[in-house]
C-alpha cells in the first residue's frame, strides 16, 4: 500500500513538473488580427494567381493576409495587421508564421511588439533592426521571424515581455508576401522541428490570448469594389 501510495505521489509529481515545463503556445489565423490596415487585405485562393503569382492553395482555413500586388515590383510602403495578445506568463518569446514569399521582391515585412519595441512605425523609419526577411517558397511554409541588420546580418529574434496585454505589429514592406497563421511561443528554439510551429485547432482559438476581433477586417473583394 506505502508503495502504490509513493508511486501515485511521484506520477502525481512528475505530471505537475510536465506542465510547469511545458512550453507556451499562442496560436491563430492572420485574418482574425484585430486590425487589418489598408491596403493589407485579407486573400483566399485565387487572389495570388490573379496577380501574376501562386494561387497560395491550402491556407489554413481558406484565408490569408497579404497587400494584393504582383511579384516582383516590391511595393510596401502602407498597410499593416496588429494582433491584442495578453501574454500568459513574463517570459522570452519567439514568433514563427506561416507564410509564402514568392521571390525578392515580395519577401519582407517589418514587425514590432510593444512593449519590448518602441511604439515606433519603421515603414516610416526604416529601422532595419525590425526588418524581418522571410525564407522564400511558393508553397506554405513555416519562417521564425528574424532582424535582417544594416549589415546584412540574420539573427533570430526574441522578445522580452511581461504578463499582460501587449501589440504584436506586421507591417507591409513589400506587396504580395502572404501570412497564413501566427504561432508564438517561449521556445525559443531555432529548428522548425523543436519549435513545431502549427496551424490553430479549434481549441486554439476558443482559449485563444488574442483578444477577440472588434471590428470588420478590410477584403481585398471591398478594395476590388471601391476603384
Amino acid at each position: 500500500m506505502k508503495k502504490l501510495i509513493l508511486f501515485s505521489m511521484i506520477a502525481g509529481l512528475a505530471l505537475i513538473i510536465a506542465g510547469l515545463c511545458a512550453a507556451i503556445e499562442i496560436v491563430t489565423e492572420a485574418e482574425l488580427a484585430n486590425t487589418i490596415e489598408a491596403p493589407m487585405a485579407i486573400g483566399v485562393p485565387g487572389d495570388g494567381s490573379a496577380n501574376g503569382g501562386t494561387d497560395a492553395v491550402d491556407a489554413s482555413r481558406g484565408n490569408f493576409v497579404w497587400v494584393p500586388g504582383a511579384p516582383l515590383l516590391g511595393g510596401g510602403g502602407e498597410g499593416f495587421m496588429q494582433f491584442e495578445i495578453n501574454i500568459p506568463v513574463a517570459g522570452t518569446y519567439a514568433v514563427w508564421a506561416r507564410i509564402i514569399a514568392w521571390d525578392g521582391n515580395s519577401d519582407s515585412f517589418w514587425v514590432t511588439w510593444e512593449p519590448a519595441d518602441p511604439p515606433e512605425n519603421s515603414q516610416e523609419t526604416d529601422n532595419k533592426d525590425f526588418r524581418w526577411s522571410m525564407s522564400n517558397g511558393s508553397e506554405w511554409h513555416w519562417d521564425r521571424i528574424e532582424r535582417w541588420a544594416d549589415d546584412d546580418s540574420h539573427t533570430d529574434r526574441e522578445w522580452v515581455l511581461p504578463a499582460g496585454p501587449t501589440a504584436l505589429t506586421i507591417y507591409t514592406r513589400e506587396d504580395a508576401a502572404m501570412i497564413d497563421s501566427i504561432f508564438i511561443t517561449d521556445n525559443l528554439s531555432s529548428d522548425e522541428a523543436v519549435a513545431n510551429p502549427r496551424v490553430p485547432t479549434d481549441d486554439d482559438l476558443n482559449v485563444s490570448a488574442v483578444s477577440p476581433v472588434s471590428k470588420l477586417a478590410v477584403t481585398w473583394g471591398a478594395i476590388r469594389e471601391a476603384q
